[in-house]
């Protein structure tokens, strides 16, 4: 009976390469089927191999860039509902493809994403897709630049998800949602109900998707010939907590508004919340919209009105995109569309 060590009574690569004589390289290339091994290496390593009853550990070989391919996935905060949905796509359309999928959450720490990325290029990642806006700044630019150019040089490929475009000729590939369409068709349609004094309670100043979604709300003003009060734009950070904070802050000051535009459904949910702290009641007293359409906005009460995102078909594709699979595969810039759903939450203003 052989013996066998490692954990649990299993073998281990060294114990493979002892047996056989061979460095764990080597045992690692004869494994991999794809690397040049004279045949007496490769017949006493495979001996060893069936006799240690040696069995590879599939996920170690994945990440190793041996056997299952891999694409990583990297994102600020894996808890918002909108990247959990688009991680879900990504992992959905990766197994379907046969790869293996690997998610990083940096909580906007650029020092730990680089880490990650380099360690995704160094180990032959298919691709590295990252996800969610940022600020556009020469810094970026430069640094997502290096990332791309670093990559394509591994065989490697970089996806931009929501995140700003580099320069032309840069080795990436760019997949975007109409971010500033979905605002305006929003609040065009807030306007539409004969709101005039709209609260917009956006996000970072500097963060690309927070001005998108901002800009869409001030065309769609101009649009109908009206400036909207400087006032009533707030900002913060595209979670519950943030637009409960904005939305007390915006009634202890008095601002007048008949309606309330949040730069997410989890801003509105907090918004949402102040309001009935503060006895009004929505969209009677105060209409209120948000943006993404994830699951739960229509369980709110009332359900919210908001911008439908594919955030899941976005996943897929930047995964297909990736990997050079489906028509869409030859395009560097592809923009997936979004529309508004029309809930509850809005209604008409009787002042007009």
């Amino acid at each position: 009976m052989t013996r066998k060590s490692g954990e649990a009574g299993r073998s281990t690569i060294r114990d493979v390469a002892a047996r056989a004589g061979v460095s764990a390289s080597t045992v690692s290339r004869v494994l991999a089927g794809d690397y040049p091994v004279s045949a007496a290496a490769r017949g006493r390593v495979l001996r060893a191999v069936r006799e240690l009853d040696y069995v590879a550990d599939a996920r170690a070989k994945a990440v190793a860039g041996v056997g299952t391919p891999t694409l990583a996935f990297v994102l600020e905060d894996i808890t918002g509902p909108s990247f959990a949905h688009m991680a879900h796509g990504v992992e959905r359309e990766a197994a379907r493809l046969g790869h293996l999928s690997l998610v990083c959450s940096t909580d906007g720490d650029v020092r730990r994403e680089l880490e990650f990325i380099e360690m995704m290029r160094a180990q032959r990642a298919a691709a590295v897709i990252l996800v969610g806006g940022a600020a556009d700044t020469p810094e970026y630019r430069e640094r997502t630049g290096r990332i791309a150019d670093s990559l394509a040089s591994a065989g490697s490929r970089l996806v931009l998800c929501g995140r700003p475009p580099l320069g032309p000729g840069a080795p990436v590939t760019v997949i975007e949602y109409d971010n500033e369409g979905g605002a305006y068709a929003l609040v065009a349609h807030v306007l539409a109900q004969g709101h005039r004094r709209v609260l917009f309670l956006g996000g970072k100043p500097d963060h690309t998707t927070a001005m998108g979604r901002e800009r869409g709300y001030l065309a769609a003003h101009r649009a109908r010939g009206l400036e909207p009060d400087p006032a009533l734009l707030l900002h913060g950070d595209f979670t519950r907590d943030s637009g409960h904070r904005l939305m007390r802050q915006a009634l202890a000051a008095g601002l007048e508004f008949s309606a309330v535009v949040a730069a997410t459904d989890m801003v509105a949910a907090g918004a949402l919340t102040a309001l009935h702290e503060a006895g009004l009641d929505v969209p009677g007293d105060v209409s209120l919209a948000g943006y993404d359409d994830i699951p739960f906005a229509r369980d709110l009460h009332p359900a919210l009105t908001t911008v439908h995102v594919p955030y899941e078909e976005l996943g897929r594709l930047a995964v297909r995109t990736a990997l050079g699979q489906g028509e869409e595969s030859a395009a560097e810039h592809l923009l997936l569309g979004t529309h508004v759903v029309v809930r509850d939450s809005v209604a008409a203003h009787g002042g007009h």
